[in-house]
């Protein structure tokens, strides 16, 4: 098991990429907070887990919330002992329409859930992670951040500050052996699709936006786990700064 006596935070764990990750890292070994904002669902997530032999336990937060995250680190402190792993992938999506549509509210909150969410989980796991003696943090960012498109420009700007949020965390976390990655996924079929489609998912349009990726389809849970599994594990232990396009050519 490749993640073995680790212990793990996943946020927005509760549905899609989050639920993958989090599955994916309890059957390489590790203890999992399943968190998320809906926290019947994070529930049912985690009790799946523990179903299958696995360990977790749900916590309900809002990762905008800075007592919400510091709840959340000690429901790993305190039910596994510690704290070895961090994936930030609670984020939210902006409906396709043009920049000057958005309302301020909604590019508020935006930023809020794609950034301020990292600052608030490096406030209050890296003192935890540095006392452990290292660990790993991986952001979910997107391929908006590294090819934006129009239509999306506050969210591709969201993405992109959590890339350039991660290669600078990476540096300045270097000396206490705590690696900062990122995974770039392009959209797949969760409930965000719909809002990076203009509000609804019809065949042409899905047909259409599957065929800008060169690998032709879009990108799953079981992707962004793997990545994850690879990118969290000691394989991986020379890997810091990276921002792993999980896009299947989309970036090319």
């Amino acid at each position: 098991m490749r993640l073995k006596d680790k212990v793990a935070i996943v946020t927005g764990a509760a549905s899609g990429f989050g639920k993958g990750i989090a599955e994916r890292f309890a059957q390489e070994g590790a203890s999992v907070i399943v968190a998320d904002l809906n926290g019947d669902a994070a529930a049912q997530v985690a009790e799946a887990i523990r179903d299958q032999g696995g360990a977790a336990k749900s916590v309900e937060a809002d990762v905008t919330s800075g007592d919400d995250v510091k709840a959340m680190v000690e429901a790993a402190t305190a039910g596994f002992g510690g704290l070895d792993i961090v994936v930030n992938n609670a984020g939210i999506p902006q409906r396709n329409q043009p920049m000057l549509e958005v309302d301020e509210e909604t590019f508020d909150r935006i930023f809020e859930v794609n950034c301020k969410s990292l600052y608030l989980a490096a406030i209050h796991a890296v003192p935890v992670l540095r006392e452990r003696g290292g660990g790993v943090m991986i952001n979910t960012a997107s391929t908006a951040g590294l090819r934006p498109r129009p239509g999306l420009v506050w969210y591709n700007g969201s993405k992109g500050a959590a890339i350039t949020l991660t290669k600078s965390m990476a540096i300045e976390l270097a000396p206490d052996n705590i690696r900062v990655n990122a995974l770039c996924p392009v959209a797949g079929d969760t409930p965000m699709l719909g809002e990076f489609l203009g509000g609804e998912v019809t065949n042409e349009m899905y047909t259409k936006f599957v065929a800008t990726v060169p690998i032709g389809r879009l990108s799953t849970p079981r992707d962004l786990a793997n990545a994850s599994v690879f990118l969290a594990s000691d394989e991986a232990d020379f890997l810091t700064g990276v921002c792993l396009e999980v896009d299947g050519g989309r970036c090319i």
